[in-house]
């Protein structure tokens, strides 16, 4: 989403069970890195606004123009990571037959695990980012659609629909917007609780239905 998945802590390299890449894409995922690196290295030093574009390239050692050429914009460094092939792909290597949420829970302990496990300053500086910033929230919502198209794919092969059904488009962005709720609700009480135990209550409450639905107090 650009290549964001916020619905995950992601880290700054690519996840461990990526396909191998060719000598011109490991050169290029090299430079995305370097910049992301830098990114999030002069942020955590300054704050996100007080961080230019040219700060970035220099201590990238790439130009301007190149940072632009990887990422159209600053929100984008913050948001872009490799982990949309790999959700798809462990998606799909799931059993066809296990509850969709299941495979999606199963795909998301394994990928916080990993951030956790390489990067855990950079999850949290990035979901940070996320709940606080608004340039970058409102370019991670405007970016959700990525990571949408691929669970609707995979919904959709697992359902026999088609992608562009009403009911799993509903569905996959309703898991989007939920899952992006509870990165945001870690980051505003300062990471203290369990991110992979805030996803389990998410996914539960979304299985189960809302308890409160079609309430009142009247």
């Amino acid at each position: 989403m650009p290549d964001n998945d916020v619905m995950t802590a992601a880290r700054t390299s690519a996840p461990a069970s990526a396909p191998l890449l060719g000598l011109r894409e490991r050169k290029k995922l090299k430079t995305r890195l370097a910049i992301r690196e830098a990114t999030y290295r002069l942020i955590a030093e300054q704050g996100y606004e007080a961080t230019t574009v040219e700060q970035i390239a220099e201590a990238a050692e790439v130009s301007p123009s190149t940072v632009f050429r990887y990422f159209p914009t600053k929100e984008d460094i913050v948001l872009t990571d490799e982990y949309d092939p790999f959700l798809e792909s462990e998606l799909r290597e799931r059993p066809a037959d296990e509850p969709f949420v299941e495979s999606l829970r199963h795909v998301l302990h394994r990928t916080v695990g990993l951030g956790f496990a390489e990067e855990p300053e950079v999850t949290m500086l990035r979901t940070k980012l996320m709940a606080e910033v608004p340039a970058v929230r409102s370019r991670m919502l405007e970016s959700m659609s990525v990571t949408g198209a691929i669970l609707c794919r995979v919904i959709a092969d697992r359902t026999d629909r088609d992608p562009g059904d009403l009911e799993v488009r509903a569905f996959a962005m309703g898991l989007i917007g939920a899952l992006t709720e509870t990165t945001a609700y870690w980051a505003e009480r300062d990471h203290q609780d369990d991110l992979t135990a805030l996803l389990d209550r998410t996914l539960d409450m979304l299985v189960g239905g809302f308890g409160f639905a079609g309430t009142s107090d009247s």
